[in-house]
């Protein structure tokens, strides 16, 4: 990934924050069929390995399980909160017109080692975590045992667990962090003035890097 040091996330926590917040990744494998592209629901566990373990599952009708049969690199973007920067907002429009537009974002990108799971004891724990996560919110959660255990089998041999024990993770968070500052002031304000939840949230990343909010 493209990472100028002033767009580099280093905070750890942070990192896996925006995984836990966003665990629909885009999981991507290059194998027989060429690079192949899925988007997958991830839980992720940080206490194991060095960096990490992410665990999912594919419909088992989707071959790019069978890619990771024996153990593939394997990528997976995470995205945050993204949002269009106008070059009205910047001061520096005004002083001297020099600008352009950009796109704002947080993302995060995890490297390692994919391998496929078949055992259905490993599946079903899979499954009861990811939407245990997912449904923990509500306080009608449901939980596979919800479902008729004849069902439940029958729906587990149609799937492929995802096991990826990572090697690298970065994060990227490009927030206008390479702008003077009155710039960054301008898209605070002008991102807040849109009134949205993206815009809200992305105006929040931006003013973190003003001089007050600086640890």
């Amino acid at each position: 990934m493209y990472q100028p040091p002033q767009f580099r996330q280093e905070d750890r926590e942070r990192i896996h924050a925006l995984m836990r917040e966003n665990p629909f990744g885009l999981l991507i494998t290059s194998g027989a069929s060429g690079l192949l592209a899925n988007g997958v629901p991830l839980a992720f566990d940080p206490s194991a390995g060095e960096l990490g373990v992410l665990r999912g599952h594919l419909a088992r009708a989707n071959g790019q399980w069978r890619d990771c049969a024996g153990g593939t690199e394997a990528l997976v973007v995470f995205r945050g909160v993204d949002h269009y920067v106008r070059p009205g907002w910047y001061e520096t429009k005004r002083e001297t017109g020099k600008v352009v537009p950009t796109w704002n974002y947080a993302m995060v990108q995890a490297r390692g080692t994919a391998t496929a799971v078949e055992d259905a004891d490993w599946l079903r724990a899979q499954v009861s975590e990811v939407t245990g996560m997912m449904e923990s919110a509500h306080p009608d959660a449901w939980a596979a045992s919800d479902a008729p255990e004849d069902f439940m089998k029958a729906q587990l041999k149609g799937i492929v667990g995802i096991e990826i024990v990572l090697t690298d993770l970065v994060g990227k968070w490009k927030t206008s962090g390479n702008r003077p500052e009155a710039d960054r002031r301008g898209v605070v304000e002008g991102l807040r003035g849109l009134g949205s939840d993206e815009a809200e949230t992305m105006a929040a990343l931006v003013a973190e890097t003003l001089p007050e909010n600086k640890a």
